[in-house]
């Protein structure tokens, strides 16, 4: 797995996954906004980006990549971010692996199954050429709210990536479901890892749905809805996100 470090080594690790469709370089505004020094671990997950060569095939093999990950850069604990496809691999690692989880910051993940993957599976493989239509990658972009700057290497992505990856990443963002671990994370050892879950007010129902299941299956966690926002928050507003990642790592890493 790619991974772009950044920062100074000795600051608070941040560890910032994507959503679908895009790679590591969505968290670039969000980064320059941040006001906080950041060891900043930002991976390219399976099927995107500088790993487009490698296909996507389940959230499991990557959470587990992501652990060994954590468990090597930052052993500790993180501040663990994730969008979309993302967020729900955030869930993923608080609930497997609290002890290297310090943080979860969770935003627009969907948390509910959806009626019929299959028939939405069997669309989205017959549309999937459309990724590598430059126009309808653009129209794509729009929804995302990428910036100008960034639209060559969202192009780019949408140009390489395959179907296998869109399937598998698509079937299992469609499947997900509150993993046990963290509606439960007391009956987890050591010690519980806080959560703040984020959705955007313009999202569809079924994102402010999955938002509110996540912050009521996790004691302790914080709900926040983002007026003026829709799906994609950290490229929308990334001051926004930056500013309340800023207060969450002073939280989870106080200073001495």
């Amino acid at each position: 797995m790619h991974i772009a470090e950044s920062g100074p080594a000795d600051a608070p690790p941040l560890l910032l996954l994507h959503g679908g469709g895009v790679a590591g370089w969505m968290w670039r505004p969000v980064l320059e906004a941040l006001r906080t020094p950041v060891r900043a671990l930002v991976p390219d997950l399976p099927g995107h980006g500088a790993d487009a060569s490698v296909d996507y095939r389940s959230h499991d093999e990557t959470a587990a990549e992501l652990e060994r990950l954590l468990e090597d850069r930052a052993p500790a604990g993180a501040t663990v971010v994730g969008f979309s496809l993302g967020g729900q691999l955030a869930v993923l690692l608080a609930a497997r692996r609290p002890e290297l989880v310090a943080d979860a910051v969770v935003v627009s993940a969907q948390a509910k199954s959806i009626v019929m993957p299959q028939l939405t599976l069997a669309m989205l493989a017959a549309a999937a050429p459309l990724a590598k239509w430059r126009r309808f990658a653009r129209l794509q972009a729009k929804e995302l709210f990428v910036p100008q700057a960034l639209l060559p290497e969202y192009l780019a992505d949408s140009a390489r990536i395959s179907k296998a990856t869109l399937i598998a990443s698509v079937g299992e963002n469609l499947r997900f479901t509150v993993p046990s671990g963290w509606a439960r994370p007391a009956e987890r050892a050591g010690a519980a890892p806080s959560a703040l879950v984020v959705v955007g007010a313009g999202e569809r129902a079924l994102m402010r749905d999955s938002a509110r299941v996540l912050h009521e299956a996790r004691a302790g966690s914080e709900l926040r809805v983002v007026d003026g926002v829709g799906h994609g928050l950290p490229l929308q507003r990334p001051d926004l996100l930056a500013g309340i990642l800023d207060e969450r790592i002073a939280r989870a890493h106080p200073r001495g």
